[in-house]
């Protein structure tokens, strides 16, 4: 009797700690099929962070609570492929880039641009900022973009270069004409002009003009006529002449500063003159002998003796004209003016070195008859009227390199004239 209740006993306690275990195990279970459940629930997403890319499983229900989990700091000028308002969904993909800030200078307006580019080609291109060749710009395309960039880009112009006798179109980012003349490895020499001048801004279509200026030494040789003297011979007959000594032309140098602007002479100042050589005179000997004819006796002797009357009555007529030509000459001269005593000369268009076209522009070539003389400007004022004893009213109308101080030149028709008139002294009056 007593073993039925032990028996009792141990079936109870069994009983119960089977129990435990199985609500031990439901609780596992339940707790297993929880997680299981919960996880199974989670969505799938693929994210590309700032390059870097990650598979994550998320409750998250939007694409900013993703970035929240993730602690990304998104701003609002960063790329986000989604908005953050979007629906999370399984297997979604969702891409976030830093932006970097790149300020865009383009000749003096400036841009402001957020960009994930990685080079400044790439940014270019994103941006639809195009660079013509001519321009210029601070980085190499193939620079990396980098935060807080500040890219600096030179727009180039058109505009019209003239380098003395060289014209062209030129581009340029210069904003001066200096600037313009180093772009364009030009130099200037110590004379040169500009225009506009260095300081001066360039403009789109606008002309800068560089006039080459050089001053060079020009050294001239020119001739110096000789003139030609007569002397009264006594044993020559009359009507005959005789060369005593041969005229030789003498050499005249003269050194002159010339001023040239691109190539051409513009203008020409006498330096110095220096004789090289002087003229030599033509000396001709003029006879003055007279032959007189032996008078024989008889009838021939009183016809010729009644010629020689002729002659000798003759004399006195002769004379008087003479005098008279001289006192007409000496009324012709006129009295207001001051009167100079001047080594005078002659000479013709046709001489050595002569253009025939006087100082003044007066063509002796054309107008034979004139009466022009040349003077030293100094001593009688080129245009002035004058008057030569001997020669009459004329006027200052030419220069000579061998007219200097009192002398004076003559122009007259001919050689023959020319060679006659010699050299002598003569009065003359300026009479304006």
């Amino acid at each position: 009797m007593n073993a039925t209740p032990k028996k009792s006993f141990t079936f109870s306690s069994m009983t119960r700690k089977k129990l435990g275990m199985l609500i031990a195990s439901f609780i596992v279970f339940s707790a297993t099929l929880s997680i299981l459940t919960y996880e199974g629930t989670k969505k799938t997403v693929a994210l590309t962070i700032d390059g870097e890319e990650m598979t994550v499983k998320t409750h998250a229900s939007t694409v900013g609570d993703i970035l929240d989990e993730l602690e990304v700091p998104v701003k609002d000028t960063d790329y986000l492929s989604h908005s953050k308002d979007t629906a999370v969904k399984d297997h979604l993909k969702v891409v976030w880039e830093k932006t970097k800030r790149v300020a865009v200078k383009i000749d003096d307006e400036e841009s402001v641009y957020w960009t994930t580019a990685e080079t400044v080609d790439d940014f270019l291109d994103e941006e639809k900022i195009e660079i013509n060749e001519h321009d210029e710009i601070d980085f190499s395309m193939q620079d990396a973009i980098q935060d807080q960039l500040e890219l600096n880009i030179d727009r180039a112009f058109l505009l019209t270069l003239q380098n003395g006798k060289k014209k062209e179109d030129v581009w340029t980012t210069s904003t001066t004409v200096a600037d313009l003349l180093k772009q364009q490895d030009i130099e200037l020499g110590d004379l040169d002009r500009v225009e506009p001048n260095l300081k001066e801004d360039v403009e789109p279509e606008s002309v800068v003009k560089i006039t080459r200026v050089e001053k060079v030494t020009d050294v001239v040789e020119e001739s110096i006529d000789y003139a030609l003297v007569t002397k009264k011979d006594s044993d020559l007959e009359q009507g005959t002449e005789k060369v005593v000594q041969d005229g030789k032309e003498g050499l005249l140098k003269k050194e002159y500063e010339v001023i040239k602007e691109n190539g051409k002479e513009v203008k020409r100042k006498l330096v110095t003159e220096e004789t090289v050589n002087d003229s030599q005179d033509k000396i001709v000997a003029v006879g003055t002998k007279v032959l007189v004819a032996q008078v024989s006796r008889g009838k021939e002797s009183n016809t010729t003796s009644t010629t020689s009357n002729s002659a000798s009555n003759s004399t006195p007529e002769k004379s008087a004209t003479k005098k008279e030509a001289t006192n007409e000459e000496a009324a012709a001269a006129p009295q207001e003016g001051n009167e100079i005593t001047m080594s005078a000369t002659a000479y013709t268009a046709g001489c050595n070195g002569c253009s025939g076209v006087t100082a003044t522009g007066i063509d002796l070539k054309s107008n034979p008859d004139a009466k022009v003389v040349a003077v030293d400007p100094s001593v009688i004022p080129l245009g002035s009227k004058v008057w030569v004893e001997g020669y009459g009213h004329a006027i200052a109308g030419d220069t000579g390199g061998a007219i200097k101080g009192n002398r004076i030149d003559l122009f007259v028709p001919d050689k023959d004239q020319a060679y006659r008139f010699g050299r002598k002294n003569v009065k003359v009056r300026v009479l304006n």
